[in-house]
């Protein structure tokens, strides 16, 4: 926690993937790309950004992938 509040400048509980370090990796799952509204971290733990999936894209070092598995049917 202290390492990545000190290399972002943001505080614990609100570090967001806009304003990371340029040469941090960002992977986004392919589902929330096609998200039309996300709540994410601002920077600072008492506020947060609403954002498009797709402005997430435009972020450096971002990898889209398929992260998260989808369960089957019981």
């Amino acid at each position: 926690m202290d390492m990545a509040t000190r290399l972002t400048a943001m505080e614990y509980g609100g570090i967001t993937p806009i304003g990371l370090p340029a040469d941090w990796p960002i992977l986004v799952d392919s589902a929330v790309v096609k998200a039309d509204k996300l709540i994410i971290g601002s920077g600072l733990r008492d506020s947060k950004l609403l954002i498009s999936g797709r402005l997430l894209t435009r972020l450096p070092k971002v990898t889209v992938m398929d992260l998260i598995k989808s369960q089957s049917p019981l």
